[in-house]
Order: structure tokens, then sequence, then C-alpha cells
């Protein structure tokens, strides 16, 4: 590989490569400055990657969607121009590796491996989208004989900036700071980005974490046309801190058990490669330390379940490094540096792909033709909530994951996910059967198995997430493939609805709360019922929400076709004749009380939590479709109050004041609700005024205090090797608890009386008196993935969920965050309930 080409191209001097693209421009000629000197606008970008396409016809490009901000996301094809003129081919041969029934054979065809490099998923780390123009310069100038030759047999697809408005944030943001010199001082405002940084995206997401749940614009865009590829090799280019060394393969462990042997042992081989040049460069690097490969919606985990060789290869620098920045070894780490590093691991896996074709592409066929690796064969989900199971299935439809819905008939026995042990099951109408008897049969097992195997405690992120439990649904795991009749969908009948006296909806699901957050939009008088009742026969649950004519004379004769428009479908109500009762409560009654149209303020800024902000505000405008003012948390004390009954603080370090709390209190007590999440729970718990305690009694809190004592005394006779390991006794990256719930309070109506909660911190409070414990995890909890022993011990008994009272109006406590990445669709319902239903 001929690096001194780019060290040329790097410093401007570079001539063209060859006649035959003597069209085609380094980037250091098309760019109004030279890579390295200043980051490259994404506009830019763009336009240097259409110039490139249009120059050489070995280069297709396609915009494959756009992002909540309306940028570009884009997608390039380059291989030789043989193999271009047959990309059709190429492209279903290689679904035909993994047995899609949208693939087709083409023998011709099928030396030819698929590798995808992915650049900036984290738009703070610029150096990965500043090395994709001189590594796709390199590859079709074609003045490196060995380039062209990896080409003969290898297809690059190729996605110069996976975040364009995350990377548009920063490099804008940084071009408007940067001085005309590069200042190498940490201390320059340069190396400080501000709230909320480019690492994400519009709505503050971590795309990093978003491939397998794709709650995201352009994970959703970006995996239709990954499983229109299914590549071989899979590298995500990625920045840390600017102290770090090169960081690539082979990873970290803890490694998922189904994890092939030739996925780990590859790493190797890909890794040695890239160490070759390092060596050859004198450029530090590092291996098999700190990523690991466990939770499945990384850009290298989610591959690797796909059947490819996935893999983070990390270069030091990031927002922290701009253009140069002064190392603590007394060297200057610059911009350029960094694309080079970058451009370096790019070219090596591509060499690496085509010097090892043949065996990618047997083991990537080995990966789909062997049995499913895991104990579990099929997952029964029932049908009993038909709108939560349609969410699921549409997650399925996204991942290319064939499932079946089931005529009644049949029965079996499975690992019963709510009870945590084996259990009989009945197949039932419109049960939802997932089977491994299937194409992607490792990524069923991954995204379902109750609970995944974990070698090693000391994991980068959260360790359980299995879909029943996310998505709120009974289900069973069993061993043996599941057979059952399909349910042939029937016709539905509407009933005559021109004469009716009220409409009810039962809050049984996010659809239902969706609805309603569109009646509230439409200004549509709703009531909510607190306790069960029938009328005319039929029986409807405490969870129902009633509209009435009554309370909405001025439309009452198109009331239905309002509900109708807001997307309520023939199954999501019922229409009553009469407000009389069979049994229960009349719809006049006082149990049937007033719902609040919710007028939301929510906090973000510098004390806010970027990504957990983001989760709230994406909530509100893409799931829900419902309105919300955001004001900075320092200007919380120059807002209009009257204005809003809604205040919502996400995860947080806020400061309040001893007066601030004092003007939240009264603000509450006129009829505010607060709904206060994770982290920023500590602003109120053991503050004058608030039910929120760590510990119950002075008691308690002495006993605890005696045992930490102790553990520290202990802990001077430790050996310095063992600290990191010895920490994580107190750590929760991320488990699954069960929470028993008050199914008789308004916060768990459509949850139930069990809650499956992803916990991700070891915050814990005592149950509050004077208040509503509606969620508490009991002493013979259900838990799932790992927890410390020492957080364990502290968590068990401890609440999760709770509604204070304050005057008029009330605090909804949410130690956990149940709007966690966006996927956790049984926590949108809680947040739903707390929004909606909470008085």
């Amino acid at each position: 590989m001929n690096f001194h080409k780019f060290a040329v191209l790097i410093t401007g001097l570079f001539v063209l490569a060859c006649t035959a693209h003597a069209q085609t421009l380094p980037p250091n000629d098309f760019l109004p400055h030279i890579i390295g000197d200043e980051f490259t606008p994404h506009h830019l970008l763009v336009d240097y990657m259409y110039h490139v396409a249009e120059e050489n016809d070995n280069v297709l490009i396609t915009e494959y969607g756009r992002t909540n901000q309306k940028r570009p996301l884009l997608n390039l094809v380059i291989s030789s121009q043989e193999n271009i003129d047959n990309i059709d081919k190429i492209r279903l041969n290689n679904l035909h590796r993994a047995g899609l029934p949208e693939g087709k054979s083409f023998p011709e065809v099928d030396h030819i491996t698929v590798v995808w490099l992915s650049f900036s998923v984290h738009g703070n780390e610029a150096a990965g989208s500043e090395s994709s123009m001189p590594v796709i310069y390199e590859l079709v100038t074609g003045a490196n004989p060995e380039v062209k030759k990896w080409l003969e047999n290898t297809v690059v697809i190729y996605d110069p900036s996976i975040n364009p408005d995350g990377y548009s944030r920063y490099t804008h943001w940084h071009r408007n700071v940067a001085e005309k010199n590069k200042n190498t001082s940490a201390e320059d405002r340069e190396h400080s980005e501000p709230w909320p940084g480019g690492r994400v995206n519009h709505y503050l997401f971590d795309l990093n974490r978003d491939w397998a749940w794709q709650t995201q614009i352009e994970s959703q865009q970006r995996m239709k046309v990954y499983n229109m590829w299914m590549p071989q090799v899979h590298v995500d280019f990625h920045e840390m801190g600017s102290e770090s060394p090169y960081y690539f393969a082979p990873a970290a462990a803890p490694f998922h058990n189904y994890i092939t042997k030739w996925q780990n042992d590859f790493q190797t081989t890909i890794g040695k490669n890239h160490a070759k040049y390092f060596d050859k460069k004198g450029w530090l690097y590092f291996t098999k330390e700190v990523f690991d490969l466990f939770y499945p919606s990384y850009g290298d985990t989610y591959p690797i379940f796909n059947g490819a060789i996935g893999m983070t290869y990390e270069q030091g620098g990031g927002p922290r490094g701009g253009r140069a920045i002064d190392m603590a070894n007394g060297e200057v780490l610059t911009l350029q540096d960094r694309v080079q590093h970058h451009y370096t691991t790019a070219l090596s896996t591509i060499e690496a792909a085509s010097n090892n074709a043949d065996e990618l592409i047997k083991e990537f066929k080995n990966f789909y033709a062997q049995p499913a690796p895991g104990r579990f064969k099929s997952y029964i989900i029932k049908g009993e909530n038909r709108e939560k199971a349609n969410e699921l299935a549409s997650l399925l439809d996204r991942q290319g994951i064939k499932y079946m819905w089931t005529s009644a008939g049949g029965s079996g026995k499975g690992f019963n996910f709510q009870s945590g042990r084996e259990g009989t099951f009945n197949i039932e109408e419109r049960d939802l059967v997932i089977s491994t008897d299937q194409p992607k049969k490792t990524l069923i097992q991954v995204l379902l198995d109750p609970e995944s195997v974990l070698q090693d405690s000391l994991t980068y992120d959260i360790t359980a997430w299995a879909l029943p439990y996310a998505y709120g649904l009974q289900a069973y795991a069993s061993t043996s493939i599941i057979r059952a009749d399909s349910l042939k969908m029937k016709s539905e009948m509407s009933a005559k609805e021109d004469d009716y006296y009220a409409i009810v909806i039962g809050w049984e699901s996010l659809e239902d709360a969706k609805l309603i957050a569109q009646l509230h939009k439409k200004e549509v008088t709703m009531r909510l019922s607190s306790i069960p009742f029938s009328i005319e026969g039929k029986k409807f649950d405490r969870n129902s929400v009633i509209i009435t004519k009554a309370d909405n004379k001025s439309y009452a004769n198109s009331l239905l076709k309002l509900v109708k428009d807001a997307g309520a479908e023939a199954d999501d109500y019922k229409i009553v004749k009469t407000g009389f009762a069979d049994s229960g409560a009349d719809l006049g009654s006082s149990k049937m009380s007033l719902l609040k149209e919710p007028k939301v303020l929510v906090l973000s800024g510098e004390k806010t939590s970027p990504n957990s902000f983001g989760q709230v505000w994406h909530y509100f405008e893409q799931v829900l479709d419902y309105p919300l003012t955001i004001v900075d948390s320092d200007r919380l004390s120059r807002v209009d109050m009257s204005k809003y009954n809604v205040l919502v603080m996400t995860d947080g370090w806020y400061g309040f004041s001893s007066n601030e709390l004092d003007e939240i209190k009264d603000w509450v007590r006129d009829g505010g609700k607060l709904l206060s999440l994770g982290s920023a729970n500590r602003s109120f718990a053991d503050k004058d005024g608030f039910a929120l305690k760590e510990f119950a009694t002075d008691e308690e809190k002495k006993e605890v205090d005696e045992e930490k004592e102790q553990a520290e005394l202990v802990d001077r006779f430790h050996s310095y090797e063992g600290a990191e390991r010895r920490r994580i006794v107190n750590n929760v990256p991320g488990a699954i608890f069960q929470v028993n719930m008050d199914k008789t309070h308004p916060l768990s109506y459509g949850i139930g009386a069990k809650y499956y909660s992803l916990k991700t911190s070891s915050l814990n409070y005592r149950p509050l008196k004077g208040a509503y414990n509606v969620g508490v995890i009991a002493n013979d909890a259900l838990t799932i993935g790992f927890t410390g022993s020492e957080a364990k011990k502290k968590l068990i008994g401890s609440v999760d969920y709770a509604v204070e009272s304050m005057g008029r109006g009330s605090i909804v406590y949410m130690i956990d965050n149940p709007l966690f990445r966006g996927f956790w669709k049984e926590g949108q319902l809680l947040f739903a309930n707390a929004l909606f239903l909470v008085d």
C-alpha cells in the first residue's frame, strides 16, 4: 500500500494520478481548504462524493434518505468496472448466500465479497468523515495497482457521514470559533465543544446504539439499504479521548456467545494486517481492550449477528482534539494525523477482505447454513394486546425477520418470560410465533432470548434487552420449532354508529396514548374511569377513556368523525347509547374524572443530559406528535409558569437553590405536574417539602454508613490490580428489573401488575411516606442481566415509580428513565400514563 502518496496528498501537493481519471480532483484541489487544516462542512463533503461519482463509471451514488434536518444520506458503491457492470447480480447473489428469498444465484460472481465502511456515526468524531475523501480518491484513481487488484473481487459500500446533522453541528461550530492559527492548548475554546455537542443526531440520540432498535430516521433508512446488501465486513470509524492511541480489532471481552469462532479469529487476522502498517510508521495502537462485543445494537455487533465481521476503529482525538492538541507525551496530535490513521485502516480493511475473500464468503454462507446457535428455537408472543404485538411485528419487519399470526389450537412448554420459569402455553388466535427456522435465526435469538450469557461483567453497555420485556408482552421461549396454523384475517364489519351517548376508548397501549394525544390537540374533552364498569352488556376496565356528547356540545354531531380523524380504527373504541351503568359507576359519576389537556414545558441546556433530553424531545415530536415548549433550565425562573401544567425534567444536574425549589413546590401546589426522570430526582431527594428519601429512617442511614466504613477499612489492603473489577459490585450497566405495580393507579394503566424496567444506574430511594408507591422492586423480583452485588442489595425493596400529591398538583418520580434510547416501548406507555392520566 502506497502510504507515501497519502502524505503528499494531505499537504496539497498531489498531482493527478493518471490520464484516465484526469477529471477526478483530489480533495485538496476540490475543497477550499487542505484536509486537516480545518473541518469540511457537510455540504462540501456531499459535493465531493458526487464529484467522484460523476467522474468515475465504477462508482455508483445514491441518496438513500434525508435526516430530520433534511441533509442527504449517501450510499456509494465502488468496485472494478466489470463488477459495477454486474452489480445487480453481485447484490442478489450475496443475498442468496444468506438464504434470503430476495436473493438469486449467479455463480459467475460468487467469488466477490462485500465490504461496508461507515464514517462518523458520532458527528463530532469528524476525522472519520474527513478521511472518507482521501480514501475514496485512492480507491477510484487506480494509481496504486494493489488497490485496483483488491476491487477485482471486492465491492466497497461507502457511507461518508452516517450522522450528517451531528457532523454539521460540530463542524459549523468549530469553523465559527477556530482561530486563524491552530491553537494546540487544551484550554482554547476550539477544544471545548458546547452543549449538546455533535456526537448525537437532531434529536440528540446516539445513532451507534440504534442499529437494532431503529428508532431514528437515519437508522431506519440505512437499514433498508443494509438489508439489500448484507456485507461480509462492516467497519465503524470512531474517535475517542485525545490521549488515546488508535484502537482496532480484535475486540475486548465479553463476547456474545453467539459470535462464531471464525468471526473472532478473523478479527485477529484483520488486526494483524493493520498492525503491519502501524508498526512500519511507528504509530501507537492497542487491541483487545474496552470495546466489547455484547450489546447487539452497535455498528460492530449488529452486523456480526447478521453474519458479518463487524468492527469498531477508534482514533484518539474527537471534539477535544480540534485541529491540533498538545499531548501529555510532549507531542502534538493533529487532525492530519487522525485522518491518516483512519485512511490507513480503511484501505487495510479492504486489502484484508480481498486477500481473504474466499474464506469470508465460505464462512458467511456457513453462518446462515448452521443451526440456530441458542437453546430456544421458537418464541410465542401472546396476542391479548393486539396493538403492542403489532408494534413488535413492525420492528421484526424492519429487521427482515419472518413471523406468523396464529389460529387457535395446540399447546406446548417453554420458558415463561414473566415468571422466569418453565411453563405451559396454549396457542390462541392472533398469537405471534417467531421461529428460528429461517435465515436470520441468530439475530432472532439475540433479540428475543430471555437473557444473554454474559461471560464477563466488565462490559461497555447494557446487559439485557429482550424484546418481550421492552414491549410489555406475555411471551414464552420454546426449545422446539412450534408449528401452528396461520391466521386467516377476517374483515370486521363495523357496527351501526349513527346514534350514541358516548365513545369509550380502552387505554391499553402506546397506540391509544397517541390517539388521546391527537384528541387533546383537537380540544376534545375526555374523562378517565377510575373503576371498572359495564354498560349495555359491554365490560370496560378502569383504564377507559370516555368521550361524551355532553362534554363536547359544540361538535357533538361530529364527535365520532373527530375520533376517527385522530387515527382511531374500528377496534380502538366502542360506542354506548346510554350513560346508565349495569355495574360500576355511571358515566356522569365523579369516578369519571376529567382529563386535563397537558401544556408541556421541557427543560434543556447544559444542566441536562443531551441524550435524555433528546429522548423526551423525540418522544413528543415523533412518537406522540404532541406540542411542547423547550427552555434552557437556567431560564426557568424567567418563565411564566402559569402557561404550563406539566414540567418535564430529564436526567441532569440542576443544582436548584432553596428558593428555586420553593418556587417549584408553589407551582405544583397550584395544580402543576412535575415529571422527574432518572438523575433529575437527585434535585428533590432529601429536600424539605419533598417525600423522596434515600433512607426511610435515621437508623437505616446509620447502618448503611457503618457498612460503608467497614468496607473502606477492608479495602485498604486490596491490591491495585483488581480495583476495576472490585468496583463493579456497585455498577448497573443496564439490567431488567421486575417491578410490582399498583394496577389500580393510573400510572400503571395498560401495563398491569408487573412492569419490566430497564435499569441503567444504581440510583435508589426507599418507598415514600405520604405518597403512592406505584412501582416497587420486591425482595423476590426477577432480574435479567448483570447487576453488581452491592448495587442489587440496595435496589431490592426500593421504589421505582412514585406519585406524590402536593396541593392541587403532583410530582411523578421516575427513578428509571422510561424513555431510555427510545426502544423500551412499555416505558413509553408508562411515560404517557404520567403525562395524560396522573392527576
